[in-house]
């Protein structure tokens, strides 16, 4: 293209998990592709997260804040066309159900192409499912979805988007971020040495972290060195804690909440779980992937897509409370299979799950998308002349 191309991220964000870091990472690597990344972060008045934001400044993007009531907010609307009149933005690119209906509504008036990243669908809350039934019908309207795993793209199609409307492109991570970083959590938790079992990400029943605790009273029972950390923040925190309370493991069940260290933090941890009943394409596993670390997940998503059981982690049913308890301690015992594991999962994400292949395939899609928009600009251009 003769001039660089312009893309506009939207996120409604609760933290900094994995929508958001993969967000973050796409922006910084379109960057170094030449493109001009601008993301604008969503702030409900009545609880802002300026994780997301504070986050991208640190890496050096461009971050436009869009305040919003937390109802709908038309104002929204206005402030999204401005951002898009300020910066010239040739692509609006929102992650997420709040982001996809306010750019749907703001794109209109300029031509400028619509493409929502999709990282999952519907949760077992109600009102989760009452968000995507009114993200289905907008998407059907937008010049393409991508989404992060090949189950999420069939899903979207069955929601009657057209086959070519949707894309896959799996997340990646910066490899180097997780190369010879020094542990910084473990020393925190761990002044003696203990086996340090981790689960990341967001703290909601459909993660499984229940799951883990009743397995980790198995694990405890065989070894009591062994100490479970829970990092990340949500609503089922208060439900988890008295879990493990109930289950009389709490002095090594260890919550840490949000950290910024997440390359010290995986360089701590012996192992990372995630025993999720549903996914996507979880950035966590990709991280503790890159970091060189085991990993133990479920058959949800494209989980399969990045672990083959016994070559690069292992993989579980979800709710296999029993499966998931043996599956810790064998990593435990054997950690000559440990490292293995560790190793071939850290090979794989550098050839297929990097930060710069996902870059790359977003931006094709992006210049394709472009190049069909400025035809279609001047199509109707031409029209508007002639009804003169």
């Amino acid at each position: 293209m003769p001039y660089p191309l312009t893309i506009l991220s939207l996120i409604s964000s609760e933290g900094c998990y994995g929508a958001e870091n993969m967000l973050i990472t796409l922006a910084q690597n379109l960057s170094r592709l030449g493109c001009r990344c601008i993301v604008g972060v969503f702030s409900d008045g009545r609880a802002p997260h300026s994780e997301v934001g504070e986050q991208a400044r640190r890496r050096g993007l461009v971050v436009e804040t869009v305040a919003c009531t937390g109802r709908v907010d038309w104002k929204v609307v206005k402030q999204i066309r401005k951002l898009m009149v300020k910066h010239s933005v040739d692509i609006l690119n929102p992650h997420g159900y709040k982001a996809d209906l306010y750019a749907y509504a703001a794109h209109r008036p300029r031509h400028a192409a619509l493409v929502a990243t999709c990282h999952n669908w519907p949760s077992n809350l109600l009102r989760m499912r009452a968000y995507a039934a009114l993200d289905k019908l907008m998407l059907r309207r937008f010049d393409k979805v991508i989404a992060v795993s090949d189950f999420a793209s069939d899903i979207l199609r069955r929601w009657g988007l057209r086959p070519n409307q949707v894309s896959t492109i799996f997340n990646g991570v910066e490899l180097d971020a997780f190369n010879d970083v020094p542990p910084t959590l473990r020393s925190e938790i761990a002044p003696n040495r203990c086996s340090l079992v981790g689960f990341v990400g967001r703290l909601v029943p459909d993660k499984g972290g229940a799951v883990l605790l009743r397995a980790a009273q198995q694990v405890l029972a065989a070894r009591s060195d062994a100490i479970f950390v829970f990092v990340g923040e949500g609503p089922a925190r208060p439900q988890w804690e008295g879990l493990a309370a109930q289950l009389g493991i709490r002095r090594h069940v260890v919550f840490v909440g949000v950290r910024d260290d997440m390359p010290g933090v995986y360089a701590s941890l012996d192992m990372v779980v995630l025993p999720s009943f549903i996914e996507s394409m979880p950035m966590c596993l990709l991280e503790a992937m890159a970091a060189g670390k085991p990993v133990i997940a479920t058959r949800v998503g494209a989980v399969p897509r990045m672990i083959v059981s016994d070559q690069t982690g292992v993989l579980l049913e979800p709710g296999d409370v029993n499966g998931l308890a043996q599956a810790i301690l064998r990593l435990l015992a054997d950690t000559e299979l440990a490292s293995c594991l560790g190793r071939n999962g850290q090979a794989l994400v550098a050839r297929e799950f990097s930060a710069e292949v996902m870059a790359r395939n977003y931006l094709r899609q992006f210049e394709q998308l472009t190049k069909h928009h400025d035809k279609r600009t001047n199509k109707q251009t031409a029209l508007e002349a002639s009804l003169r």
